[in-house]
């Protein structure tokens, strides 16, 4: 089993079958294309699902304590686990998420684990990112609730309203035509309170997020590149021992002469 799971046609096998896979679960949301092959993508996709579940038993049978410490297999694991649960009753929403095997190249592709380890290693730097961020929006959407409630009752009515109407306007989507002047047409002094919350939100908090990632990626990319230079480090020191090694016994052997 250690040596199917280490033979260099198993993994991209793994991608080929994850591939197709996804382009059998986007088909079959075309009516058309159902009414014609539906009987033949299901098959396709059981077939799929059960090389998907074969392939589990044979980590978890080669190496089950391995397996276990593996947050990528563990993630594997879960993916095949949801497709395995009976999409019918109660149960039939869970059909949608077979797409979710499709996520099974994330731990598949070398490049990808990467970027999410990036993202995961960045987390806790975002927390207090985060915390400023909903600090801000607290402040602007008491003062947006308590200025312009009375004449933009659907837009800043409430303060959940006022906090989601802001986050549009944080977004840049429809902000300046879509808010901010009609709300100028009442009150001509309105932009002194977007504009700066713009600048704060749009153009330095939200480009915290982006310093933060790059910094734990390029973090990540230093950790894995030093394993690298240990892991040849050590092989190289191997190697130098077995050529001492061998030079003893050719030293041995002419003496023997």
């Amino acid at each position: 089993m250690k040596s199917l799971l280490n033979h260099q046609a198993f993994e991209p096998t793994i991608m080929v079958l994850i591939v197709i896979n996804a382009v059998v679960l986007a088909l079959e949301t075309y009516p058309a294309v159902m009414s014609r092959v539906g009987p033949v993508l299901m098959w396709l996709d059981a077939v799929i699902l059960g090389i998907f579940v074969a392939e589990i038993i044979i980590r978890l049978l080669a190496d089950f304590r391995g397996f276990w410490r593996d947050p990528w297999r563990i993630f594997d694991f879960v993916v095949v686990a949801i497709a395995l649960i009976p999409a019918s009753g109660a149960f039939s929403v869970l059909r949608a998420f077979r797409i979710l095997r499709v996520l099974r190249l994330i731990s598949t592709i070398p490049q990808m684990r990467r970027v999410v380890s990036g993202l995961v290693n960045a987390l806790p730097g975002m927390g207090s990112i985060i915390a400023l961020l909903l600090l801000i929006f607290f402040v602007f959407s008491v003062i947006a609730t308590k200025l312009f409630a009375g004449s933009f009752p659907e837009w800043f009515g409430t303060l959940g309203a006022s906090a989601y109407t802001l986050f549009q306007v944080m977004t840049l989507e429809s902000w300046s035509m879509g808010i901010v002047r009609p709300v100028m047409d009442v009150y001509p002094w309105a932009w002194m309170l977007f504009v700066p919350f713009i600048i704060v939100t749009a153009f330095a908090v939200l480009n915290l997020f982006i310093g933060v990632i790059v910094d734990a990626m390029a973090a990540d990319q230093a950790d894995a590149a030093h394993d690298e230079r240990e892991a040849m480090r050590a092989q190289t020191n191997e190697i130098l021992i077995e050529l001492r090694a061998l030079r003893t016994e050719v030293a041995e052997l002419k003496s023997s002469r």
